[in-house]
């Protein structure tokens, strides 16, 4: 668990500044990209890829996505 999951190629990460936000780096972490922003989860507090989806916990519950974090739904 964790700010950040590598997940095939890529970095992915909470932003350090905006915790709405999920970032990606492509460079080994040298430079990020805005991945998704949004008010709907909450913040971001913690990362998990479980290998079919990323689970994060958030400060409004457990959210997945199955797009690589650019989309996110609630788990009930």
């Amino acid at each position: 668990m964790g700010f950040m999951i590598n997940r095939g190629k890529e970095l992915i990460r909470i932003s350090p500044t905006q915790p709405n936000k999920i970032e990606y780096s492509t460079s080994s972490g040298r430079s990020w990209m805005t991945r998704y922003v949004g008010s709907t989860c909450g913040d971001f507090l913690d990362l998990i890829d479980n290998g079919r989806e990323i689970l994060g916990t958030t400060t409004k519950g457990l959210y997945y996505s199955t797009s690589d974090g650019r989309s996110w739904m609630k788990r009930s």
